[in-house]
């Protein structure tokens, strides 16, 4: 059990009977009145996020989640297979509970929000940053490189569409940040 004085960003609760993660909280304390908390909750089963205000003082329910290490090794008709990094222990999941699940390539590295009470996983997040290889792009027209807002559409090794800056060509090493699905640069 927690309080309202016990919140902070990326504790998980239990609300309405789910599980949900707060995004981010903020104490009020009006004039008038009681002073509440307005948050915005993220649910870990559907990704959905709803905002919520709590009386201050309120109790809620703590849910202990635990990060844990998995690699992703390969994908068949069952879904996405991956590995633990400590224990071995291989689990298949459904390519619903994976964010930006087309960025994923065999080998990497992923964490798993896992339910430590039920042990059943939650949500699976890739690593802030991926390096991916171009496949194809349409090449850059020479002079065109001058502005660095022009953008073009590419396609990485593993089939996802990103958009680049017009002096990537098809070869090129790049990191794309996979939460918000942008080229960040270009790797050497």
């Amino acid at each position: 059990m927690a309080t309202t004085a016990d919140f902070r960003n990326g504790l998980c609760i239990l609300y309405n009977g789910k599980i949900y993660t707060i995004v981010q909280f903020q104490h009020v304390k009006p004039g008038k009145g009681g002073a509440f908390v307005r948050t915005k909750l993220k649910n870990l089963e559907t990704g959905k996020i709803i905002e919520n205000t709590f009386n201050a003082g309120v109790k809620v329910d703590t849910v202990r989640v635990e990060r844990r290490p998995y690699q992703f090794l390969y994908k068949d008709e069952l879904g996405y297979n991956f590995m633990h990094q400590e224990t071995f222990e291989q689990v298949s999941l459904n390519g619903d509970l994976i964010e930006n699940n087309d960025l994923l390539k065999e080998g990497q590295g992923v964490e798993m929000m896992v339910d430590a009470e039920k042990e059943n996983i939650l949500t699976c997040e890739l690593l802030p940053f991926v390096e991916m290889e171009v496949t194809y792009t349409e090449p850059g027209l020479k002079g065109d490189t001058a502005s660095s807002t022009a953008l073009k559409a590419a396609t990485v090794e593993t089939g996802a569409t990103i958009q680049v800056p017009l002096f990537i060509n098809i070869g090129d090493k790049i990191r794309i940040d996979t939460r918000t699905r942008e080229y960040y640069e270009r790797v050497k």
